[in-house]
């Protein structure tokens, strides 16, 4: 907790009470919660950015496509339009978000990826356009006007929020008893080394807040093979590190230990990079003469640099990507994907 929390107290106190007069009121049917025409899964945190949720996304469309019809939905934050839209080929992470169109690119399309601010609205067409068996939500905990079916709750290793605090003294959205609402809770980006008592420590912090028969899951972040984003240069693993990451500390520190990280470059999330930044990207090989690096970026961010490249920026320098997936322990992936095949089976 930063030295001045004690000054942002007041306003933490006025966000808790107006976030728990609103949970209330939805608890007590006061604000009306709807169902979905579609059986839908939500995934979700209770703070602000960067819990995992895409990978997690990833994970349970890339688990549970051969046995269900399944598609995504989320907001599409980030994105310059308005309203529900479907990906396709031609998208931009203007128009739909840079995390949808990463998904959507990510199943060569064949997952139908969906965006929009109303998501009970974009639920009901989306029934009325496709026969699905599961939507999967992302980032949709705290949209109380959709009742989903299932919930699975994210919260980083590094601060659980059983030790974090509620805006903007922390990052939380809303109180820790929130968690309750929670089938799953799944603690994300854990070290590699995880031990026994460190899983039993964190889950006795989580457990005050959750419901007795709510299962506590482990999974890490593993990287893969970085990949050309459009060229046929070879990866030198001299590379100079760009990423739009709420937090990018985990992507930073595997990068140094696998490669010769020459200089990191590191802006806000869903970042638009344009001007003055592109020239400082595209102008980056020529401060480490000899060492003929490449740009190392997250798939986040390259669906973006994508389109700048196609466009003729940042010729100067070769652009890989750096792919990344949730991964579980294979007694907790198994228990995972049974809950959800078994609460989303066809009848």
């Amino acid at each position: 907790m930063p030295w001045y929390a004690f000054l942002l107290a007041p306003f933490a106190l006025i966000f808790r009470v107006v976030t728990g007069i609103r949970n209330w009121l939805y608890d007590l049917g006061l604000l009306k919660s709807f169902r979905s025409p579609v059986p839908t899964l939500i995934v979700g945190n209770l703070s602000v950015g960067g819990t995992g949720k895409t990978p997690m996304v990833e994970f349970l469309i890339k688990n549970l496509r051969d046995g269900l019809r399944i598609a995504s939905l989320s907001r599409g934050y980030g994105r310059k339009s308005k309203g529900f839209l479907a990906a396709n080929p031609d998208s931009t992470a203007e128009e739909v978000g840079d995390e949808p169109l990463q998904i959507f690119r990510k199943f060569g399309g064949e997952v139908p990826v969906f965006v929009g601010e109303d998501r009970v609205a974009a639920l009901e067409r989306i029934a009325r356009e496709k026969e699905l068996d599961l939507v999967v939500l992302d980032d949709a905990f705290q949209h109380r006007r959709l009742r989903g079916d299932a919930y699975i709750l994210l919260t980083p290793f590094s601060m659980p929020f059983s030790r974090d605090f509620i805006l903007p003294v922390g990052r939380l959205r809303e109180s820790r008893p929130g968690a309750r609402r929670a089938d799953l809770v799944v603690v994300t980006k854990c070290p590699r080394d995880l031990s026994p008592a460190q899983k039993q420590k964190t889950v006795q912090g989580l457990r005050r807040y959750l419901s007795p028969d709510t299962a506590v899951l482990f999974s890490k972040i593993d990287y893969g093979t970085p990949y050309a984003l459009g060229h046929d240069v070879a990866f030198s693993g001299s590379v100079v590190l760009l990423s739009g990451l709420a937090d990018d500390r985990l992507f930073v520190e595997y990068c140094r230990e696998a490669f010769d990280v020459l200089e990191v470059l590191a802006f806000p999330d869903h970042h638009d990079y344009e001007g003055p930044e592109l020239d400082k990207i595209a102008g980056v090989s020529q401060k480490h003469p000899g060492k003929s690096p490449v740009l190392l970026t997250t798939e986040k961010d390259a669906v973006k640099l994508k389109s700048l490249a196609n466009r003729g920026f940042l010729g100067e320098i070769p652009i890989f990507v750096l792919p990344v997936e949730a991964r579980f322990e294979p007694e907790d992936k198994q228990m995972l994907l049974s809950y959800i095949r078994e609460k989303f089976r066809k009848k």
